[in-house]
């Protein structure tokens, strides 16, 4: 079984990549070079796919049982691979997104027949659109597409909302007082997914021919409220929770992507039914509780000195969003400051 990996190996595709090695499939990764594999056993080819003549010559003698593309955003991206891969593949795995779900959500459980739907989000709307061309390719053309829906999977980001997540600027921050900001009163749930448990499902679906045109989402079983989340990764830190609670409206009247992040995703509720991809793949189940998880990010991040960078910029963008919440609300504190 060979499959190739488009992109990374970033926070999700790294895992997958990592469990298909470990299972004995020839794994390739197809990068721009910019980033240390770190995938042991997987060999490295350098193009970046933008560059569609210079991934052509390097790919034209190849051809994998599964491709699965980690960095496919816009629909351009994805009419690109399919001319790229057709007759090249027998299955191609496209990473979506659960954000392309029906916003507002007006059914707390959400499954594969939720319907797509997100005016609030362009990176969600995209989203969508690619799976539209895919499934019009399967359709109409037999192209093999089997479309991935993960939600806040993490290994080596941060599972926030607000803030930074791909660098150590949230834990210093923390060690050295600050406070996490929160939307809303923290209470709404939110599922959030080991790549590792992530790549459990993944992986089940390589080489499954009976996936070829249907949608997975993967995710945990495991619901947590936002005021959870922060406070197990302040826990993991070593310091005890400071959160400040700012409305979602608030912050999204000051940063357009946090609006769309927001209202097109972190304010609802939404609850997993993660049957179909337990009918396809026996036996999978997300094992890694977040407060273990989150300690292996810690330990991630930990374990190399350019790891641990700090954005002062970001550090001062929220140190400044707390003080215009508090210019408006004076009485808010960490941990009391309430609304959506």
């Amino acid at each position: 079984m060979r499959i190739l990996f488009v992109g990374g190996p970033g926070n999700i595709s790294a895992s997958c990549a990592r469990l298909c090695v470990e299972r004995g499939m020839e794994v390739v990764l197809l990068n721009r070079g910019g980033r240390h594999p770190e995938v042991e056993g997987a060999r490295t080819l350098i193009a970046d796919m933008a560059n569609t003549a210079q991934a052509r010559e390097l790919l034209r003698h190849e051809h994998f049982d599964a491709v699965a593309d980690f960095i496919a955003f816009t629909p351009a991206h994805v009419e690109r691979d399919i001319a790229f891969f057709a007759g090249h593949t027998r299955q191609y795995f496209f990473i979506s997104s659960a954000s392309a779900y029906q916003k507002p959500l007006v059914h707390p459980v959400v499954s594969e027949s939720t319907p797509l739907k997100n005016p609030f989000w362009e990176y969600s709307r995209n989203k969508i659109a690619c799976e539209d061309l895919l499934t019009a390719a399967y359709r109409e053309r037999d192209f093999p597409a089997v479309i991935v829906r993960p939600s806040h999977t993490y290994a080596t980001i941060w599972p926030v909302a607000i803030g930074p997540s791909s660098d150590f600027t949230l834990i210093d921050r923390v060690r050295r007082g600050g406070a996490l900001i929160v939307h809303g009163d923290g209470s709404t749930l939110w599922t959030v997914t080991h790549s590792d448990d992530f790549a459990q499902g993944f992986v089940g679906l390589v080489g499954n021919d009976a996936a070829v045109g249907h949608a997975f989402q993967i995710t945990s079983d495991e619901s947590l409220s936002w005021n959870q989340i922060a406070a197990t990764i302040c826990e993991a830190a070593g310091v005890d929770p400071r959160i400040v609670h700012i409305p979602s409206q608030f912050l999204a009247e000051r940063d357009e992507e946090l609006r769309g992040s927001l209202f097109g995703d972190k304010v609802f509720s939404p609850i997993f039914d993660n049957a179909k991809i337990k009918r396809f793949v026996p036996g999978f189940c997300a094992t890694i509780p977040f407060h273990v998880g989150i300690r292996r990010t810690l330990a991630w991040f930990e374990a190399r000195p350019e790891r641990r960078t700090v954005d002062a910029a970001a550090n001062q963008a929220l140190d400044a969003l707390i003080a215009a919440w508090k210019s408006v609300s004076p009485s808010a504190s960490p941990l009391d400051s309430p609304g959506r």
